[in-house]
């Protein structure tokens, strides 16, 4: 029994190179697909993230079963997304090439119906979106969809005291004359 959990069913070059393969095909892929696989996951979205893991597995462990044939595989996946990361951190302009840039979908208080219809999100999930960070579209300066799927809104800088006052006083001035 032992040997069947350690014992790898293909060698630790071919798993390494398996792994890596899948990885960066998936991130490829990902990348395609545009920043709303990762800002707004509907259930559609989510059955295609959870059933695309399970297609790659067999391209990543071969006929490989083995504990150990895994702990591999998680240690490699890790390993090549840290070297990734580490890389796109090193070279911005590999990280900017990786990820792609932000996209301003809200700005002036119009809606940029153009971005919003490339990435496939509706006006609904860019409001729900906003909501759940306490924000309503008439809050906020501009929204931008970032590289990693969130969306970083600018709010609407509130009015200060003195702000208030002076209004008061010219409407005070206005009704007096």
């Amino acid at each position: 029994m032992i040997h069947h959990l350690v014992h790898l069913g293909i060698s630790p070059g071919e798993k390494a190179i398996r792994t890596a393969a899948v990885y960066l095909v998936l991130l490829v892929l990902l990348h395609l697909s545009g920043k709303r696989q990762m800002a707004q996951l509907n259930s559609f979205d989510l059955v295609v993230l959870l059933l695309l893991s399970n297609v790659v597995q067999n391209a990543i462990i071969g006929n490989d079963d083995s504990l150990l044939g895994g702990l591999l595989g998680a240690v490699i996946l890790l390993a090549a997304n840290f070297a990734l990361v580490r890389f796109a951190f090193m070279s911005p302009r590999f990280g900017k090439a990786l990820q792609g840039g932000p996209t301003v979908v809200f700005e002036h208080g119009d809606v940029e119906e153009g971005a919003l219809r490339r990435m496939a999100i509706t006006r609904e999930e860019l409001v729900a979106a906003l909501r759940r960070q306490g924000l309503e579209l008439d809050d906020v300066q501009k929204v931008v969809l970032e590289p990693e799927g969130t969306f970083n809104a600018t709010p609407k800088p509130q009015p200060k005291l003195a702000d208030v006052m002076k209004k008061l006083d010219a409407i005070e001035a206005r009704l007096s004359s």
